[in-house]
């Protein structure tokens, strides 16, 4: 199986030593994307901006994989207070449709760069024969 990095010149640059996705076969694996406006990487200022840019900056990479945030079939979202656990349920309700995708919600110490939520997920794209 081969593996193909996937970049999108619309989300922000990687801060790291990874991509922002990899192909493997039918499935793509979505690195986190914090809530960075992708041409200042500077934070959104509100949780719900923060959140909403997540989601959008995500949405970036699956469109340049092929695909959209309803092919995604698992999502992992870290925030640095879980009392912003209704926000993400509102921000994926107005961006997905349903079947919603499988989800995990963790509460973590800190994220990069002073984040508050970080999301990362696994698109499933068939490839066509």
């Amino acid at each position: 199986m081969t593996r193909q990095a996937i970049h999108s010149p619309c989300a922000p640059q990687a801060i790291g030593t990874y991509s922002q996705a990899m192909r493997a076969g039918d499935f793509v694996f979505l690195s986190g994307q914090l809530g960075l406006n992708p041409a200042t990487l500077e934070l959104e200022s509100t949780i719900e901006t923060e959140i909403a840019r997540a989601f959008d900056n995500l949405a970036e990479v699956c469109q340049t994989a092929g695909g959209s945030l309803n092919n995604l079939v698992k999502v992992n979202i870290y925030l640095t207070e879980l009392a912003h656990f209704q926000a993400v349920n509102d921000a994926m309700k107005a961006r997905f449709t349903e079947p919603y995708p499988a989800r995990a919600a963790v509460g973590v110490a800190s994220l990069p760069k002073g984040g508050r939520v970080e999301v990362e997920g696994v698109l499933y794209l068939p490839i066509a024969i």
